[in-house]
């Protein structure tokens, strides 16, 4: 008798192990975002929409349970933002967690999801850093990053005569990251950087920056911002005529913010995106559905949260399990093939490497039907629009 309850007994502590595994393989994914603030219409409440819509198409469940989506809003706090990754896995145990936009705020998170080892999709964040030197083994950059956008927008308007450039550029580490990127673009094409002003973060009078832009003579007007910032100061440019003795140029701008400004306004502007609602029927079909569900076209970075969301719960089927280290692995050997790229690949230091688009915000005589804001004036293949390889400060790698 006391030998069959020690095997019993054995056979138990065996089961414990496995048991709490399963438990484990539940699939919560946390959304970390700014949900009400100048960011709140680049991802905010269309970025979780996009995300359910993702849960929805896969099915619903996977591993045998509910897929599960829990919402935060960090404020533009990094602190917030630590705490609510921090506390979604400890306490909520989220398995994988979208970043919304702010770089400062990603950067943050990042660090706790090294140290919980959960696989972290940034997505409206831009900073570079994110897979250069603060690159860490559960970071996927996903949409596009401060290096994209400055070969893409920097390059164009140099090219198209901009040589001397004044920068508005937001007071944290997004600005900071893209003026440096944009600034260094624009030197190795023959152009020269004439000064520079900080702004913080959701200044709603761009009056004075704007002025000392214009003082200085340059020829651009190097928008280092984003969101209602951005269209604050395009607004604000317009309004002190500043736009007609400068030439504006869009460091990052998304489609929520033409349809804001009208194509009155931000005509001729020239932008890069990673994705755009109208660029074949893979878009326009996703982007339909989107449409019916908020009554707006989707920006790159909610189209983006639908293609992460789908890509994690991918990875989770093709292993079996949440385990992160697994999913990573599989992130890593798998093209990314749906609405948002294709042929998009997932770098050894993090970066998401697809396709990249330069866009010319059209005229409103141009324009044919709701929504139609860009021309198309060509496509950047992914290693010349992040840079190779080889070139990344990532850590992890063995240079």
């Amino acid at each position: 008798m006391r030998a069959r309850m020690i095997i019993l007994l054995s056979s138990l502590s065996l089961l414990v192990p496995q048991m709490a595994v399963a438990a484990s393989d539940k699939v919560v994914i946390g959304d970390i975002d700014d949900m009400s603030g100048v960011y709140a219409d680049v991802i905010g409440p269309g970025g979780e929409t996009a995300a359910r819509m993702a849960i929805d198409d896969f099915g619903g469940n996977i591993l045998g349970k509910k897929i599960e989506l829990l919402v935060s809003d960090h404020q533009n706090k990094p602190d917030l933002g630590s705490q609510s990754f921090r506390e979604f896995v400890d306490r909520d145990g989220v398995t994988m967690v979208l970043g919304g936009s702010n770089t400062g705020v990603n950067l943050a998170m990042a660090t706790i999801a090294k140290e919980k080892k959960t696989p972290f999709f940034s997505i409206g964040a831009a900073g570079a850093s994110l897979t250069g030197k603060d690159c860490t083994p559960y970071t996927v950059h996903y949409a596009y990053d401060t290096t994209a956008l400055a070969n893409g927008t920097a390059s164009t308007v140099v090219k198209d005569g901009g040589k001397s450039w004044f920068f508005v550029t937001a007071d944290y580490a997004f600005g900071t990251q893209l003026q440096q990127a944009a600034s260094k673009v624009v030197e190795a094409n023959g152009g020269k950087v004439v000064g520079s002003v900080r702004v913080p973060l959701g200044t709603s009078d761009f009056s004075s920056y704007l002025l000392q832009a214009q003082s200085s003579g340059a020829h651009v007007l190097g928008l280092a911002n984003a969101g209602e910032d951005f269209t604050n100061s395009i607004k604000a440019a317009n309004e002190f005529g500043i736009a007609r003795t400068m030439k504006p140029a869009a460091l990052l701008a998304f489609i929520t913010d033409i349809h804001a400004l009208g194509l009155s306004t931000a005509q001729g502007l020239y932008l890069t995106t990673g994705w755009y609602w109208d660029l074949n029927d893979k878009t326009r079909a996703f982007s339909k559905r989107f449409f019916e569900r908020t009554g707006r076209e989707p920006t790159m970075t909610q189209a983006a949260y639908y293609s992460a969301t789908l890509t994690y719960l991918n990875a989770v089927k093709a292993v079996g399990s949440t385990d992160p280290d697994k999913i990573m692995a599989q992130l890593r050997r798998t093209k990314i093939n749906d609405m948002f790229t294709s042929g998009g690949v997932i770098r050894p230091d993090g970066l998401m490497e697809h396709e990249m688009y330069i866009m010319q915000v059209k005229t409103p005589v141009q324009s044919k039907y709701p929504w139609d804001y860009y021309r198309l004036v060509r496509a950047i293949p992914g290693d010349q629009a992040f840079g190779a390889l080889p070139d990344s400060a990532c850590p992890l790698l063995s240079h």
